[in-house]
């Protein structure tokens, strides 16, 4: 069974940091491509959270202990290789996890949104691997900045750094190995970053409550 409130607040949170890259992607047509995953994710978050509650009261009125993501999708962009990479990352986690429930409604139709997100993460990861010395460069420094975040995805669907692997090496990159791994981010233990996106998140709704659109 997919958990609901875990990967309800992964499609939220990841949803928020890619709609804070529109504007700073590499070209107008990766805006409007970062505009439709976020919208994507979203989508499925709204469907998830609204299976655990009101969903509304779930994306902004809790805080971030009361959350249940995993670290990976809360870690900031440094750069577009940055959100590539955690793309990339998280996409075939989670294309895998809605395989593997071919009965569930949010799984049977995110999974066709997630093999395109996945598969665009890829090309993206491909292009920049074996582009110029700058962005291999950059690459190899958001696989290093992001992989010690992959345990809580890795341990759930081991398939998932196989699947990673196949791609780094087509891009000309490798997978670091033996990096010290973080977790607690579904035991709501999570890392800074969580506080400012949250922050961002909410604003609108913490000054108007009771607000009724």
């Amino acid at each position: 069974m997919i958990d609901a409130l875990e990967i309800g607040d992964d499609c939220l949170v990841l949803s928020q940091r890619l709609a804070a890259q529109v504007t700073r992607a590499p070209t107008l047509e990766e805006d409007i491509a970062l505009a439709n995953l976020s919208l994507d994710l979203l989508g499925q978050a709204r469907a998830l959270l609204s299976r655990v509650g009101d969903e509304d009261e779930l994306a902004y009125r809790r805080g971030p202990a009361e959350y249940r993501n995993c670290l990976l999708v809360e870690q900031p962009d440094a750069d577009f290789a940055h959100t590539v990479v955690r793309h990339l990352l998280y996409s075939t986690f989670l294309h895998a996890l809605y395989a593997d429930h071919p009965d569930d409604d949010v799984a049977a139709k995110g999974i066709k949104e997630l093999a395109y997100h996945r598969d665009y993460a890829g090309l993206w990861a491909v292009r920049l691997g074996r582009g110029t010395q700058e962005s291999g460069r950059r690459m190899v420094a958001a696989l290093a900045a992001l992989w010690p975040y992959t345990g809580e995805i890795f341990a759930v669907r081991p398939e998932t750094e196989e699947r990673v692997g196949q791609v780094l090496r087509q891009a000309g990159l490798q997978a670091p190995h033996g990096v010290p791994q973080r977790d607690g981010g579904r035991r709501g233990e999570h890392t800074e970053h969580l506080t400012g996106l949250l922050d961002e998140l909410q604003c609108l709704h913490r000054e108007h409550l009771g607000a009724r659109w």
